[in-house]
């Protein structure tokens, strides 16, 4: 494994890390000012972090210029933000962080595996594998053993 991908899948373990983290602060806020309120004052927050990342720091590395150049179903992945924060909050409060954690991994590694095959939304096409379709299955398998108490 090079450098490059070890230091993405650091990363990503760190994103994961700090969804369990942030799905369980945004289920607090949604107990005490309802869920869709959570949703809109994380949006929010995020929003001004972002702008201060892009023009106060300067941490932007493309250009806000080439916007009309995005293909408009592309523009759908912030409604999807909304739907995720929604979920997330709405699944953690209902089945407890590991439980929802682990059936909001499951759905995305399926999904991704997808995608991947599929090469959705201009991504490189990835072949799908029998280890893949294994490690499915058994990712599936640790989630429904999750479930027991």
């Amino acid at each position: 494994m090079n450098l490059m991908t070890l230091t993405g899948l650091l990363v990503a373990a760190l994103a994961g890390v700090a969804m369990a983290v942030q799905g369980s602060m945004n289920t607090v806020m949604g107990k005490v000012i309802g869920i869709l309120e959570a949703t809109l004052v994380v949006h929010v927050i995020g929003v001004l972090v972002a702008l201060f990342a892009v023009f106060g720091l300067r941490l932007g590395e493309g250009s806000l210029g080439a916007l009309g150049k995005v293909p408009y179903y592309l523009y759908l992945g912030g409604a999807l933000g909304v739907i995720i924060v929604l979920g997330v909050v709405f699944s953690m409060a209902r089945a407890g962080v590991a439980n929802a954690t682990t059936a909001i991994i499951i759905g995305q590694v399926a999904t991704a595996v997808l995608i991947d095959y599929l090469g959705l939304f201009g991504l490189e096409k990835i072949p799908f594998s029998w280890w893949k379709g294994l490690g499915l299955v058994l990712l599936a398998a640790g989630g429904y053993f999750m479930l027991y108490r």
